[in-house]
């Protein structure tokens, strides 16, 4: 009871210092940003050995605990994984700066001038698993948003965050930005995420990031507003109409380029006029990468051997692996109603070479990211060209996909008179 006191003690300080700090992040001009994250790129680049040597007893620990390969694949951190945080942090020097930014302008008969500026949100809290690249990911975004941030990595990436977490704070000594800005909740006791999901006088959004268990804990118990996705089920329906070697290519990457992620194919949807045709090829190909099918009964009857029967579970699921669904559906209609009942309004895709089917595809399915004749893996903050996310959202508000610089903003009017009175 007394650690659970101290620790309570501790986060609520540091949540109040966040606050205060937010204020001077709000001030802080886009040159002083941007040199700073260039420090903290060098930083990073700079002690890429040292990150490895911390990333290597996260790893130790997760083979000991026998942790699922697709678990231990996020927690790996080898310099090309490094280079990517270095190129991210570099790149959201790049990108224009959202705060300030005049949405819309217009003046009223009274003379009043009215203004829809970009804003801050002002704390973001950001409790994640697994991806120590997130930390400075997340760190980098904020602070480019004049953000303050408050990070809760998970216990199996401790070594990793708090390495990452040390040569940024160091790196951004003198750099004009607030120390208390950036923080950390250095503790691996889960009442540390409980405690800070009830600090909503200071923090002002929370993004989780992880698999559903956490997102949904986060949701059911965080006083403060949350963005989320609860799990990534993404399909890929190939129309009648689709260039089948172009299709063959899209779902192959879609699945197999990186399973254990949230943006990978989950559903392969077919349509049954080209299924004779499309998919013993694609299942020769899934087969030879190791992928497990499960089917309904059309797809099995065309593969014949090795697809085991798909039940309605499976429709449901976010694999995270070489496991895949497969459904033939009778036409585009088909597949968009699967796809807006069982999907999880995460990444969606169809190919097709017919515009009008693709236009109603785009417009009928109910998700954050929608795809014709691409893989549903480029839904990432890096490649839409935000620099990184802090996370995806799949909700309708505030924000929704991925979520980068502007999604890290609100607004707030400003209006300016001459001494205009209401009467």
């Amino acid at each position: 009871m007394a650690a659970k006191t101290a620790l309570e003690k501790k986060i609520k300080a540091m949540t109040a210092k966040a606050k205060r700090a937010s204020y001077e992040m709000a001030l802080l001009k886009t040159s002083v940003k941007n040199a700073a994250l260039r420090k903290v790129a060098k930083a990073i680049s700079a002690d890429t050995a040292y990150l490895i040597r911390e990333n290597s007893k996260d790893l130790r620990a997760a083979k000991k605990a026998k942790y699922a390969d697709s678990l231990v694949d996020r927690l790996l951190l080898d310099e090309k994984r490094i280079r990517g945080m270095v190129r991210c942090l570099q790149d959201t020097v790049k990108i224009t700066d959202p705060v300030g930014e005049v949405i819309r302008a217009f003046r009223r008969p009274n003379g009043l001038l009215i203004k829809k500026v970009r804003a801050p949100i002002g704390v973001i809290g950001i409790i994640y698993e697994s991806r120590p690249n997130v930390t400075s990911d997340c760190i980098g975004l904020c602070l480019k948003s004049g953000n303050a941030v408050i990070l809760k990595g998970g216990k199996e990436a401790y070594y990793s965050n708090r390495a990452i977490f040390r040569l940024v704070r160091d790196a951004l000594k003198d750099s004009g930005v607030p120390e208390e800005a950036i923080q950390q909740v250095d503790s691996t006791d889960r009442d540390a995420v409980h405690i800070l999901l009830k600090q909503d006088a200071d923090v002002d959004l929370i993004v989780p990031r992880g698999g559903e268990g956490l997102i949904r804990f986060v949701a059911e118990n965080s006083s403060i507003p949350v963005v989320k996705h609860y799990k990534g089920v993404c399909h890929t329906y190939v129309s009648d109409k689709a260039d089948l070697k172009q299709a063959q290519n899209i779902c192959f990457n879609a699945k197999v380029q990186r399973p254990g992620v949230c943006n990978a194919m989950e559903t392969l949807l077919v349509h049954e006029k080209i299924a004779a045709r499309f998919l013993p090829a694609m299942a020769k190909d899934f087969t030879h990468a190791g992928v497990e099918l499960r089917g309904d009964a059309k797809t099995r009857q065309i593969l014949k051997n090795g697809v085991k029967r798909a039940t309605d579970d499976d429709w449901f699921a976010e694999y995270l692996d070489l496991i895949l669904a497969v459904r033939v559906v009778k036409d585009t209609a088909e597949a968009i109603d699967h796809i807006n009942t069982y999907g999880s309004k995460h990444s969606d895709a169809i190919v097709t070479r017919d515009k009008r089917e693709a236009q109603a595809f785009l417009t009928a399915v109910d998700s954050s990211s929608v795809y014709v004749n691409a893989s549903t893996r480029f839904t990432d903050g890096y490649e839409f060209g935000f620099g990184a996310e802090v996370g995806i959202s799949t909700d309708k508000l505030h924000a929704r996909g991925p979520m980068a610089l502007e999604e890290l903003t609100t607004y707030k009017y400003e209006i300016h008179g001459d001494g205009q009175i209401r009467l």
